[in-house]
């Protein structure tokens, strides 16, 4: 009513106004809300409704939980499990006696999942690894003896094989063409529950964690706990896009963020494995880091793009193409570099001998870089299924020290050869000698490449103690290795 109509009228008049205004805005103030809830829960529902329970059915046949049984010295087995428990009840008053250290068997677990109908499997290398027998447990209860066709450490990713044919393999997705928000699932057994499903979103993409790893993982939300670990990760079309290697947790349970091996590099590592027993890693000697925006407007950049070369290795590939310390990767390959994880796995999927092209920004001005890359000095090579898993017979794994590694050690004129791997159970472990040590001296010989260490043991006495001088952190030492 407007206000020159309340002339003449009463109080009780304009009060009946006043309360059919106040209805009648209410009503439509709640139609509205109605609509926006409605049409805000019809867009969630659009996003977050994906039934996985018909793909669930159709591919739990071809996913298998993998038990393995690995060696243990019960010395270890004594000091993490019964000693702690023991001194909870007595404290410090607690005086345990020596031992002898016999060996002990432990049991672990993963999942795997067929790749071919004539028993090919993947799963990861953190799963076997140090494995002594691996069986395999099919959706039916069908238990199967598994062989180690080889095994990667760097990309997490191991080749099992069973005796038999018609295994229900699972299809092959493309994992380079998903997409951020794309809804995945995950079987596997977490913590011992076979065959749980696990559905969520793609995250991020190509998330790199160190060196040490050579894929760019694919990050989800799925949950994955322990037990997850090797299992498929699925598209909604029940393709694998990837498998599932590991979690970010500070508690050793789901937190929320989960990461898995890209398939299309997985399938690199599986036709390596198979066809040839290890895999071969391209090498080109660069030290490359991202560009902040503080970086990009020194180096006169549009926007903060490409690699930085912080180091370039002496007599390595990208040395001899004319690569230096300052430059600038933009592209590689006619693929544009954003940051300096695209080039890694660019150069991770890459051959030993493949040629390549870079353009590049020195100085201010852009240029073309062509060169050919070599094998990596550094390799972890892949331990194949019908190698010795020791290689010198003492529970170690050696290799030779690059150039870089030989600079960095060169105190005294030394040189060395570097550790590796340490078996838990081996007599190395037990006399000290730790992954990551240099071996400089070998029962009174100087040692510089692994075939001199090699040739070291066949003067070893059979019973008793030979030294060992390593570098460890910088500091030189010498262990006693009793031979027994």
């Amino acid at each position: 009513m407007p206000i020159n109509m309340f002339k003449g009228q009463t109080t009780a008049d304009m009060q009946r106004w006043l309360q059919r205004s106040a209805l009648a805005f209410a009503i439509s103030t709640a139609m509205f809300a109605s609509i926006n809830v409605t049409t805000i829960n019809s867009a969630q529902a659009a996003v977050t409704t994906a039934d996985f329970s018909g793909l669930v059915q159709q591919v739990t046949p071809a996913v298998a939980r993998v038990n393995v049984t690995k060696t243990i010295s019960e010395a270890e087995l004594a000091k993490a499990q019964t000693a702690e428990v023991l001194r909870q009840f007595f404290g410090d008053r607690l005086r345990i006696p020596d031992r002898v250290a016999t060996p002990a068997i432990e049991h672990a677990y993963g999942t795997a999942f067929f790749i071919t109908s004539n028993g090919y499997m993947l799963t990861n290398h953190h799963v076997i690894a140090g494995a002594d027998k691996i069986t395999v447990t099919l959706n039916d209860r069908t238990e199967l003896d598994a062989t180690l066709v080889g095994s990667d450490e760097r990309s997490d990713v191991a080749v099992l094989k069973v005796e038999g044919s018609q295994f229900p393999a699972l299809p092959i997705g493309d994992s380079s063409g998903l997409k951020v928000g794309e809804p995945v699932l995950a079987i596997g057994s977490p913590f011992g529950f076979d065959y749980s499903a696990s559905a969520g979103i793609v995250s991020a993409k190509s998330r790199s964690f160190s060196r040490e790893t050579s894929v760019p993982f694919i990050q989800t939300d799925v949950a994955l706990n322990p037990g997850n670990s090797g299992g498929p990760l699925f598209n909604q079309r029940g393709e694998v896009i990837g498998i599932n290697s590991r979690i970010f947790s500070g508690t050793g349970g789901y937190m929320g963020l989960s990461f898995s091996i890209p398939i299309d590099a997985a399938m690199d590592i599986y036709e390596q494995l198979k066809n040839d027993g290890e895999v071969a890693r391209a090498y080109l000697g660069i030290y490359p880091q991202d560009i902040d925006r503080n970086l990009a407007e020194a180096y006169n950049l549009e926007r903060p793009q490409g690699a930085l070369l912080t180091r370039v290795s002496p007599d390595s590939p990208a040395q001899k193409s004319g690569l230096k310390p300052g430059d600038i990767i933009l592209q590689y390959n006619d693929v544009q570099i954003m940051e300096a994880s695209d080039l890694l796995n660019l150069l991770n999927r890459a051959r030993p001998s493949d040629s390549f092209r870079a353009r590049i920004q020195r100085n201010g001005k852009q240029m073309v870089i062509n060169g050919k890359l070599a094998y990596a000095p550094n390799d972890v090579r892949a331990q194949s299924g019908n190698e010795q898993n020791d290689d010198v017979q003492l529970g170690l794994r050696l290799r030779d020290l690059t150039a870089d590694e030989q600079a960095e050690i060169a105190v005294d004129n030394k040189t060395g050869i570097l550790v590796t791997t340490v078996d838990p159970t081996g007599l190395a472990a037990r006399s000290g000698i730790l992954a990551g040590d240099v071996i400089t001296n070998f029962h009174q010989k100087p040692i510089e490449t692994v075939a001199d260490f090699s040739g070291a043991i066949s003067s070893l006495p059979k019973k008793g103690v030979v030294t060992i001088e390593v570098i460890r952190q910088g500091i030189p030492a010498i262990i006693g290795l009793r031979i027994e």
